[in-house]
């Protein structure tokens, strides 16, 4: 049987040798404080639950979500809510933020780590359990799980896949998580299962990580609803879409749900943490990052508490050999640029890269026109034409570019990486999805305000 995979796509250099033997460490608990933003992914800011001045313990509630797709914030340590305010977060932008000194102590709230029996939980109470405990996708955008475990019809969901594809260069945390603790993840794979009767369990991996199929293919060999799936190692392997047509040969656009397609996709790491609510009773305080680049001293993969700096997490590993030309926050082909460290590690943390180099500013200084190769065509996993797309966004010309479908972008980075023009390509489709966005909204704010207008018209006539 050959391996799964999708059409189009690159082969970047992996890295994944600089931290892939690296088993997992738990640093030394920080002192000091804590920083927990408000925006930790996509969907509504949460809102503060606690004020200045209030104790409060790890494991507790200090914000709710604030809207349908929003999720929880739990406190990692105990301490003193020191500040609510403005402060520096990995998108490069200033967000609400919990500041809470740590006392130190790592007290939990009263029933953390309880076990629990899941199988005994209505769906509700499973779901519930999931939503308070703040659960978001832990390897990606950030969507809230409650959220994607509530399809319109549990009945017709097909498959739960587990994303362990990992294929971001560099990036080895969920690589480590699936060989040191894969009964979590698959303990979240049949809590996930319980809420859908008729689905099967897919746990997909990539055939670069041989060792973590073999120890999930062991665990899994007498469950008759889960089972292994190899997939080819072909970067953007983990995306949604990608990963869905890969498992499933079915399809879905920005205008479908995983869902509407009978699939429910969850990173390993969101699984765990689904496993470690529903089943032990514990909220998501901890995560697993990849700390990696050839300016690292040690690359590590490392436990860590939320809302410390990378800057203390990188000091605690061994610091930087040389001042890093580049940080990256995630992996090198989506991930966010940083100009500073003093920004806390989130729910869908998942690395911190430094690099000699900055292969972006050198690619700048030898970029040309586009030579009209076609190799964006064919390295785009979704379809799209970028080298005309480049071209309507160049011209400011966002209605061309609603119509070549620019806004399905999924900005993986694939076309600006093949292209030998070197051209920002990824670049221009983030600013140019911007604009169209902004035009459908405005277009439908101006046919709600018409249909509006309409109706009073009509009511005046009665």
């Amino acid at each position: 049987m050959g391996l799964a995979t999708f059409k189009g796509g690159v082969h970047p250099y992996e890295g994944k040798e600089l931290s892939e033997k690296c088993a997992i460490q738990t640093l030394p608990e920080f002192d000091g404080e804590y920083i927990f933003p408000m925006v930790q992914g996509l969907g509504a800011p949460s809102k503060p639950i606690v004020a200045v001045g209030d104790h409060v313990l790890a494991g507790q509630m200090i914000a709710e979500p604030g809207g349908f797709i929003s999720a929880a914030v739990t406190s990692s340590v105990s301490g003193t809510v020191k500040a609510i305010e403005q402060r520096l977060i990995t998108m490069g932008m200033l967000a609400q933020s919990i500041v809470i000194e740590s006392d130190g102590e790592f007290k939990t709230v009263e029933g953390v780590g309880e076990e629990r029996d899941y199988t005994k939980l209505s769906k509700d109470e499973i779901r519930g359990i999931v939503k308070n405990a703040g659960i978001i996708g832990m390897g990606g955008a950030g969507f809230p799980t409650h959220v994607k475990l509530a399809p319109k019809n549990d009945d017709a969901i097909d498959f739960v896949i587990a994303n362990g594809s990992e294929c971001e260069p560099m990036l080895t945390n969920d690589h480590r998580l699936m060989l040191e603790e894969p009964e979590r993840i698959i303990g979240g794979i049949k809590v996930c299962l319980q809420l859908f009767p008729n689905a099967k369990g897919i746990i997909a991996i990539e055939e670069n990580k041989p060792d973590a199929i073999a120890v999930m293919e062991k665990l899994v060999a007498n469950e008759e609803r889960i089972s292994v799936t190899r997939m080819k190692t072909k970067y953007p392997e983990g995306g949604e879409r990608q990963l869905i047509f890969a498992c499933t040969g079915r399809s879905i656009n920005s205008a479908v749900l995983p869902a509407d397609a009978g699939c429910v996709v969850d990173n390993v790491a969101t699984l765990a943490a689904i496993y470690d609510a529903v089943a032990k009773s514990t909220p998501i305080m901890q995560k697993v990052i990849t700390i990696s680049g050839d300016a690292v001293a040690k690359p590590a993969n490392v436990k860590v508490r939320l809302g410390v700096t990378y800057g203390r997490i990188a000091e605690a590993v061994g610091g930087f050999k040389t001042e890093p030309a580049k940080i990256i926050c995630g992996g090198p082909m989506m991930g966010m640029a940083l100009f500073s460290t003093d920004v806390p590690v989130v729910k869908n943390s998942a690395a911190l890269l430094a690099f000699q180099h900055d292969e972006v500013a050198e690619s700048e200084a030898i970029q040309t026109h586009c030579i009209r190769c076609g190799r964006c065509i064919d390295a785009c996993p979704i379809f799209l034409t970028p080298v005309l797309m480049a071209k309507a966004v160049e011209a400011r010309d966002w209605a061309k570019l609603e119509e070549l479908n620019g806004a399905e972008c999924i900005e993986c980075g694939s076309c600006s990486y093949i292209c030998p023009a070197k051209r920002p390509l990824t670049q221009y489709f983030k600013q140019g999805r911007r604009e169209v966005n902004g035009l459908r909204r405005a277009r439908q704010a101006a046919e709600a305000a018409k249909k509006a207008e309409a109706e009073k018209a009509a009511a005046e006539k009665k």
